[in-house]
């Protein structure tokens, strides 16, 4: 059955953490929760499994009202992002803790233990303290754990922030596996990065500052972010927002004018909007606007280079590396097939077609 959540609210010394909270999560979906630092995604997790309490609004399931429910009644289980362990227990027996303490008999304790190890790639390693372990291995700990106890609810509050890139990586890949084949339970899992919530989430839900600002699929907010605080949490880098006007069948951004405007912007009134366009829709070219570059950052397969032209700051995103200074003067092209248009409250208004070719302005 769902889980509903209803106008949930939590302010703490008048400081909104929840403000009006509506979302359902289902069953055998996995739901990603994005967004910045204190958006309200772990306070969420926490007033979801009742070790915080809402000072409004409803959360049911199955007709109950969850919100009166203690929390060792919830059948819920958290994973946290600094992974908790117990040091003294071998890792059979910190995964077979909560079975104990809940009295399955020993048989059904060893059974639920070694397949919540076995799907977490840890089948040989139960006789390991916590110190023999990595910190991705002790992770999977923590959610064999949660696995074993078969709970309906399954909550992740950043499981992987902690660890290094390559093993969030690996890991991302087997999660996806994993939670998929939870069956009845509902994940909810947070992060802050969005090839995350798009890689894993079948539903992803994007927040900021106590709010749900949209919900969909990862293809929906991805390519329809309702408004310009969601198309900058779901784009890294964030995508590239300026002013602009469209005059008479033109249309200028930053010192930028395309000949004609492109067919998916034909149908908006003259008039100011503001422009979105991602980092990889930017390119650096021998003809085109002028921008000083601010600052450069090189991944390795990647370059991102930032550029101000006039008032606007602009994320060029480059494969390679490129022998780019700080103070250079270089030239940008922009694709206006590409353009995401938004009113000047930041709502958006058309999207592109990814399907039409590259216009190129001058």
């Amino acid at each position: 059955m769902n889980l509903s959540a209803n106008n949930l609210c939590l302010s703490v010394d008048g400081v909104d953490h929840l403000e009006n909270v509506t979302a359902t999560f289902q069953p055998g979906r996995l739901h990603t929760v994005i967004g910045r630092t204190m958006a309200g995604k772990t306070t969420l997790l926490r007033v979801l499994a009742g070790l915080e309490k809402a000072d409004s609004g409803s959360l049911t399931r199955e007709g109950t009202d969850f919100l009166n429910i203690p929390v060792w009644r919830r059948n819920t289980a958290m994973v946290y992002q600094q992974f908790i362990n117990y040091p003294h227990l071998n890792v059979f027996h910190n995964v077979a803790f909560p079975l104990k303490r809940a009295g399955l008999p020993r048989q059904e304790i060893q059974r639920r233990v070694r397949r919540s190890l076995a799907s977490v790639g840890l089948a040989d390693f139960e006789k390991r303290k916590p110190s023999q372990l990595s910190g991705g291995q002790q992770q999977r700990v923590a959610i064999a754990r949660a696995l074993a106890r078969g709970t309906g609810i399954l909550l992740l509050d950043e499981p992987l922030a902690n660890l290094d890139y390559k093993l969030r990586e690996q890991l991302r890949d087997e999660f996806k596996t994993l939670f998929s084949d939870q069956g009845d339970t509902i994940v909810i899992y947070t992060t802050t990065e969005p090839a995350e919530a798009m890689m894993l989430g079948d539903v992803v839900l994007v927040m900021h500052e106590g709010r749900i600002l949209q919900t969909g699929t990862p293809q929906e907010v991805y390519e329809r972010p309702a408004t310009i605080t969601v198309a900058s949490i779901i784009n890294d880098p964030p995508m590239n927002i300026f002013a602009g006007r469209i005059v008479g069948g033109q249309v200028t951004v930053a010192g930028f004018q395309a000949t004609h405007v492109s067919a998916h912007l034909s149908d908006l009134p003259d008039g100011a909007y503001q422009f979105g366009l991602r980092a990889t829709d930017v390119s650096l070219a021998s003809t085109g606007v002028e921008g000083e570059v601010t600052f450069v950052e090189i991944s390795g397969s990647e370059t991102f280079v930032h550029v101000a032209v006039g008032e606007s700051p602009f994320v060029v995103q480059v494969e390679g590396i490129h022998d780019v200074a700080l103070g250079d003067l270089v030239k940008l092209r922009l694709r206006p097939d590409r353009l995401f248009a938004f009113d000047e409250k930041g709502t958006l208004m058309q999207t592109p077609s990814y399907g039409l070719a590259s216009v190129e302005g001058r």
